[in-house]
């Protein structure tokens, strides 16, 4: 399983105000609402609403992720300590089930607190190990027929990025990082209380493993420095309101020789004055006169792409009905959606004496009423 320690720590239906069984339309529908209302841009002048940002964005990377919101679960299911009940908790005596072993739970306790190295080993460097970047976000707003067609195009981030200068490291060109004296360059001090050892960040190093006795000046030892850089982003045909793309290594950078984090880009898209959007299938609605109608006819109809195509309308055709163009919707990667026709029959409000006394004459040569079934006299 995948979980991190903050899978313990913290409740992610409650940032996003969710229950724990919602639907995963739901999450995405509180995570949006919550980003637009908390992102940075938003709020230049309230410091606190960009921790809330990355909270709300952290919560949604694991509830929007079916199998990372499964492996958070079961985790939850767990307890605050990992499954660690005592005498009859969950699981039986001592909460871990019938074949938990004593050396799962030092596993466990090992990873949960950074003291424990992989297979299990004592005294590894968990603590001074690579750290994998912050997930950045971003939005962008597409016309309508660019969401459809597919473009490629830059944004402007403003983020943390690799320190040029000493390339991350921390320390000034020439030097390098030195093993911490405190903690000898593991990153954790142990707290060794019989059967379990837990473990915390060295203080001195701030859980590094390393000091910088000489920093770099443009960075002053942190590795990173806060710039405007722009990110080409490919976005596929077919991209939805709302949806969200993601860029593996475009987010912030890593520490400690760790992989930098990825950056997810929020896609909105115009509304079109001619054409909707159900899904994959396009909506359009075109007039035609009522002796079109009544007779059939053909009419030509613009499409998103490729060009117009002649629809067939046929006789007795009544207002509001829907014609369907196969293949001429969205395509995606997976399927190409159908373009939806809605025959509007259009009433003139004026008419010269010609057509006055054509209408006249078929209101004559008309029998029958189309009311009868109202049962009321006419």
């Amino acid at each position: 399983m995948a979980a991190q320690r903050e899978w313990f720590e913290k409740d992610y239906y409650k940032v996003l105000g969710v229950a724990s069984d919602a639907a995963a339309k739901d999450i995405t529908k509180a995570y949006r609402k919550l980003a637009r209302q908390y992102h940075p841009d938003a709020n230049p002048d309230d410091p606190g609403a960009e921790e809330r940002f990355k909270e709300v964005s952290a919560a949604y990377d694991v509830l929007g992720d079916e199998t990372k919101r499964a492996e958070y679960d079961q985790v939850r299911t767990m307890g605050p300590m990992g499954g660690f009940a005592g005498p009859g908790g969950p699981g039986g005596p001592g909460g871990m089930g019938g074949s938990f072993t004593a050396d799962d739970l030092g596993g466990l306790f090992g990873n949960l607190f950074g003291g424990g190295a992989p297979g299990g080993r004592r005294g590894g460097r968990a603590g001074a190990g690579p750290r994998r970047g912050d997930d950045l976000e971003a939005e962008l707003t597409l016309g309508f027929h660019d969401a459809i067609a597919g473009l490629t195009t830059t944004i402007q981030l403003a983020s943390e990025v690799g320190c040029p200068v000493c390339g991350g490291s921390g320390a000034r060109p020439g030097s390098s990082p030195q093993t911490c004296g405190v903690c000898g360059g593991r990153g954790v001090n142990e707290d060794n209380q019989g059967f379990f050892s837990f473990s915390s960040p060295c203080v001195a190093c701030g859980g590094r493993g390393s000091v910088i006795t000489d920093p770099c000046t443009q960075c002053s030892g942190s590795g990173a420095v806060h710039r405007t850089r722009d990110v080409k982003v490919r976005i596929p045909a077919g991209v939805a309101e709302g949806q969200r793309i993601r860029l593996k290594g475009r987010g912030g950078p890593g520490r400690n020789g760790g992989p930098p984090g990825d950056l997810f880009v929020l896609v909105h898209v115009t509304p079109d004055r001619l054409f909707g959007r159900k899904g994959r299938d396009l909506t359009l609605t075109v007039p035609v006169t009522y002796p079109e109608a009544v007779l059939g006819t053909t009419v030509k109809v613009p499409t998103p792409l490729g060009g117009p195509v002649t629809i067939k309308v046929p006789a007795g055709t009544p207002s509001g009905k829907v014609l369907r163009v196969k293949g001429r919707g969205v395509a995606t990667s997976k399927a190409t959606g159908d373009l939806l026709v809605t025959v509007e029959v259009v009433v003139p409000t004026e008419l010269d004496d010609a057509q006055r006394a054509a209408v006249e004459s078929l209101a004559s040569a008309t029998s029958g009423s189309p009311r009868t079934h109202l049962g009321v006299e006419a």
